[in-house]
């Protein structure tokens, strides 16, 4: 079948990679999305193990419209009733580049009233009923810009980002997505030490605990849109969920994080006991500015406030404290810093080897590296 696998703008090379491991084939890179070929086995393995994906979905329809009058018509060609019983809920989620059709809420209800009313006429004035928070049946529509609509069924249900573990949180926490895929665009071998200096509610350490360990990301999770299909292979997803569990293996290198902000690390040990890790990941109350430790090497990735609401001299002279303990106290380590303030990330002071866009939500934001050389960088 052809699959559609949703992520972050920016994590779609890491996507890609982690697809063709799971064994892809076709694998294509769109914007937000990658696609790729592969059967019902491979869809339960991305929707359980691929930890960059949001949503994955199967299409099943597609045909061009510039008015919804068109767009009603051609939903109602579609036989929704193999599919739609009276017992079943659904949802649509819309999206559109079409300068056509620009409204996606619109464009959903649309579609909700073609579908409804075939529904209609063919139970005798029966219809199912809508549930957007947890359907049995979930519908992806998006019309580009070419003016192509495209219908797919949503295998995942909710978003792949909710791990489940995610019991407290501190403001602007990092998206669970968001944190795998910069755990992976950093290269980290899991050979070294990790440390979030940042850690706020922990969603990097958890999803580095998880990453080091081969753990399943959806681990906690009983429940996906694919087990509502008619098509459902209860045996096959046993299969797949033991399989990946049997490949668990042990942390070998140490995760530690750390926060000024004795909230932030209370609410980070709560989320490791939700998920089980909190005999692997070490987490203290301290700030950056004294967090000493004693290896030569190692990768340190933080996700600092962008705060935009503390005065100007206030933010440079935060991320030029950064940049000076990453000198002072890191030699011999990898540093990644992501941050929407991009005039404060100037401020940090040192050479960036490598510089990727990602978003954190609607932020556009930079990834950076920062190699921090023991003497010069020439010796």
């Amino acid at each position: 079948m052809q699959i559609i696998v949703k992520t972050i703008q920016g994590l779609e090379p890491v996507l890609a990679e982690e697809l063709k491991k799971l064994g892809a084939s076709a694998v294509k890179v769109l914007s937000r999305a990658v696609e790729c070929e592969g059967d019902l086995k491979l869809l339960y393995r991305i929707n359980y193990e691929a930890r960059t994906a949001l949503r994955v979905l199967t299409p099943f329809y597609a045909f061009k419209t510039k008015h919804e009058n068109h767009l009603y018509k051609k939903v109602q060609e579609f036989d929704w009733t193999e599919h739609i019983g009276l017992d079943d809920t659904f949802a649509i989620d819309a999206s559109t580049s079409s300068k056509y059709l620009r409204h996606s809420k619109y464009l959903s209800l649309k579609v909700k009233d073609a579908i409804v009313d075939q529904l209609r006429d063919f139970h005798e004035g029966q219809r199912p009923s809508i549930d957007t928070r947890n359907p049995t049946v979930r519908i992806q529509i998006h019309i580009n810009s070419n003016n192509v609509c495209s219908l797919a069924w949503d295998s995942s249900g909710q978003s792949l980002h909710k791990r489940g573990y995610r019991l407290s949180s501190v403001e602007a926490p990092a998206n669970e997505v968001l944190a795998a895929g910069m755990l992976l665009h950093s290269e980290w071998q899991k050979d070294t030490i990790l440390i979030d200096p940042m850690c706020g509610s922990g969603t990097i350490l958890i999803e580095a605990a998880l990453l080091a360990t081969n753990t399943p990301p959806q681990i906690k999770q009983s429940h996906f849109g694919f087990m509502n299909w008619s098509n459902f292979d209860e045996a096959l997803w046993q299969e797949v969920v033991e399989t990946a569990k049997s490949k668990i293996t042990a942390l070998k290198h140490p995760i530690l994080g750390y926060d000024k902000d004795i909230n932030a690390i209370k609410a980070t040990e709560r989320n490791l006991q939700a998920i089980d890790l909190q005999d692997l990941v070490e987490v203290e109350w301290q700030e950056l500015s004294k967090v000493k430790v004693d290896v030569s090497k190692g990768i340190v990735i933080m996700n600092p406030p962008y705060d935009e609401r503390l005065p100007e001299e206030d933010i440079t002279a935060f991320y030029k404290s950064i940049g000076d303990t990453l000198k002072q106290s890191f030699s011999g380590f990898d540093a990644w810093i992501i941050s929407a303030n991009l005039d404060a990330l100037k401020r940090i002071g040192l050479r960036t080897s490598k510089k990727i866009i990602l978003f954190n939500g609607a932020l556009e934001c930079r990834f950076q590296k920062y190699e921090m050389y023991r003497g010069s960088r020439k010796k």
